[in-house]
């Protein structure tokens, strides 16, 4: 499915396949919410439904085998207005690390070929999420230059299952993948799950503002093109 973003037409939607030596992923994702399926699962069983979520505007159901990175990206879809199924099926035997990076990778893939040619939106978009004591600020530019600048200041090795330096890598894979400039950093808090939950809470809210409509179907670049 190709998505769009042309100001007046509806559909943003993408399904990505992608397939290694390592992982094997399915994506699909609707930035505008609504409806959304996998018809052929690659699961070999439905895991618990810890990221799962169905409303009458979202859907919501992520596995990747690891529990704090479902969490996480079942926040950033949650608050962005996604419908997401994320399934995964990596070398957890091994470690995390191919698992996230490859997620990271594939649902900026996602993002990006739902979006579309960046035209009648914002482009720019920056959020601010608290989470108790930890608050996170996120800036995004649809740029079709990637870049990441993350600094969450987490201090544990580990986050349940999903190690802690693998919580900035996904967030830079995404990126690289989807193609934006991207700056999240946490600015203050003490509890490693909060500061993460916050840095994508934010990073959601800034998605979304840079999708949103600036009231033309103009490329907003002084270049004329982006993506």
């Amino acid at each position: 499915m190709n998505g769009t973003s042309n100001q007046g037409k509806t559909e943003r939607r993408s399904f990505v396949s992608r397939n290694t030596n390592e992982t094997k992923i399915q994506i699909a994702l609707s930035i505008n919410g609504g409806h959304v399926e996998i018809k052929d699962s690659i699961l070999p069983k439905k895991a618990a439904d810890i990221a799962s979520q169905a409303t009458s505007s979202q859907i919501i159901d992520i596995h990747t085998g690891v529990g704090f990175l479902d969490h996480m990206i079942h926040a950033l879809a949650k608050h962005s207005g996604w419908s997401l199924i994320v399934e995964c099926i990596g070398d957890l035997h091994i470690d995390d690390h191919h698992t996230t990076e490859d997620c990271g990778i594939a649902l900026g893939e996602a993002f990006k070929e739902a979006v579309g040619a960046v035209r009648g939106v914002k482009r720019f978009g920056h959020g601010y999420a608290p989470l108790d004591e930890a608050l996170s600020r996120a800036v995004v530019d649809l740029s079709n230059r990637p870049y990441a600048v993350v600094d969450l200041g987490l201090k544990r090795e580990k986050i349940g299952d999903l190690s802690t330096e693998m919580i900035p890598h996904f967030l830079e894979s995404f990126a690289e993948a989807a193609r934006i400039t991207l700056h999240v950093d946490c600015i203050r808090g003490f509890n490693d799950h909060h500061r993460s939950e916050s840095a994508f809470k934010a990073l959601a809210i800034a998605l979304r503002e840079s999708l949103s409509s600036n009231g033309t179907n103009d490329v907003p670049s002084t270049k004329g093109v982006l993506m």
